[in-house]
């Protein structure tokens, strides 16, 4: 079965905002992001990809312009089952508020059992993503062979449910993943059971450099509802 290379979207304006974008229209890329955007091509250029699928979302659309670009060849599919967590009406709330939320203690100790007001639970999201992931792997196998590498940019809770799928995670302890923004993660499907290759490769180690304001600077003890804005 084919590889999969998971890369989620560069920085965006709503990440640097503390803004929970959600599927919310217009956010875009910010400056860093766009330089993150601008790498990706040198660091996948060694891997042959047979396609790139992407969230519907513009700041997935947007990162994935310069591989495109460099790679004239290379088809391009919108895939609406890998778009963002419906947040419905906490999309576009800024996320220091919402931690008061009473809900917010659910979406970090039990996301399973989570549901937004006005949008989906967290259930639903991860259950739409691994069915696009297997529809993807059994495209991809049929039309270039099992040894096949193709790349899906997504949003970071959609991800980290992929990733815990993958390790057979119960979605009660997703939140223990954190993938940074433009960062790359790679599944590799077999028969029996997936291999995690990789996981939230950025190459750079900034985020691990002790914050100088404290643990608290660097998120706490609590996940980062939409993936956060990596290291400042």
């Amino acid at each position: 079965m084919p590889t999969l290379i998971l890369v989620r979207h560069g920085r965006s304006t709503a990440n640097t905002s503390g803004v929970l974008a959600g599927r919310l229209p217009g956010v875009a890329l910010d400056e860093r992001g766009v330089a993150q955007a601008a790498a990706l091509p040198a660091r996948l250029e060694r891997i042959p990809l047979a396609a790139a699928v992407s969230s519907p979302l513009q700041r997935c659309q947007e990162t994935l312009r310069p591989l495109l670009a460099a790679r004239p060849g290379l088809p391009l599919h919108t895939e609406d089952r890998i778009s963002e967590c419906d947040y419905g009406d906490w999309a576009g709330r800024k996320l220091a508020e919402l931690t008061d939320e009473p809900l917010m203690e659910a979406v970090q100790r039990h996301p399973s059992s989570a549901a937004f007001p006005g949008g989906e639970s967290m259930r639903a999201m991860q259950a739409r993503a691994v069915d696009a992931v297997r529809d993807w792997n059994a495209r991809i196998e049929e039309r270039h062979g099992a040894e096949a590498a193709y790349l899906m940019c997504s949003h970071g809770d959609i991800i980290k449910s992929l990733v815990a799928d993958a390790l057979g995670m119960h979605l009660d302890l997703f939140q223990r993943i954190s993938v940074e923004p433009c960062s790359v993660t790679v599944i590799r499907y077999t028969r029996l059971r997936p291999f995690l290759v990789r996981l939230g490769d950025t190459g750079d180690f900034a985020s691990l450099v002790p914050p100088e304001d404290g643990p608290a600077a660097a998120g706490g003890r609590d996940a980062a509802l939409g993936g956060g804005a990596g290291a400042p």
